[in-house]
């Protein structure tokens, strides 16, 4: 089912999420469904879309879905950044859809989580994928990208 996604200014955007626990995972299963529908149905009205976390549905749990090559959810992620080299680039968002806002962040990482069957999983990720994990991973701490902006003249509306 496709949900509403919370928008910017909604004070549950701002809140930490809780861990998932392992007897939660049947009951989060459906989550999972509706997070993916999300993104389906962010890229059908808006052109863009490829991860979403939990909070932006209103659920407080650290859980990320992310649909690219194959869906992937990522339940309690971990991120253990690998150097200094830092990027800059133009970062949306569904909570935000018609705003970009120029950030910085980490180039190189290693994502540490655990998957839909609770198995312990890592991946290392660069560039496009590594922003990603990290703008996901922000909203389990109640971060959003506006929070983040390189400087007050960083936002920019989309047409």
């Amino acid at each position: 089912m496709e949900r509403e996604i919370l928008l910017l200014g909604d004070p549950r955007l701002y809140e930490i999420s809780e861990e998932v626990k392992k007897e939660e995972l049947e009951l989060l299963k459906p989550v999972f469904t509706d997070m993916f529908d999300c993104i389906k149905g962010i890229r059908r009205d808006y052109g863009f879309g490829r991860a979403i976390a939990a909070p932006q549905i209103g659920v407080k749990k650290r859980l990320i879905c992310i649909l690219t090559d194959k869906p992937y959810v990522i339940i309690n992620p971990s991120l253990e950044f690998i150097g200094e080299e830092m990027m800059e680039l133009m970062d949306d968002c569904m909570s935000f859809p018609n705003l970009l806002v120029r950030v910085r962040r980490y180039r190189h990482l290693i994502l540490h989580y655990r998957d839909e069957s609770w198995q312990e999983q890592t991946m290392s990720m660069d560039d496009d994928m590594a922003e990603l994990i990290q703008h996901e991973y922000d909203h389990l701490d109640g971060i959003l990208a506006t929070m983040r902006a390189i400087d007050n003249k960083s936002f920019v509306m989309k047409r």
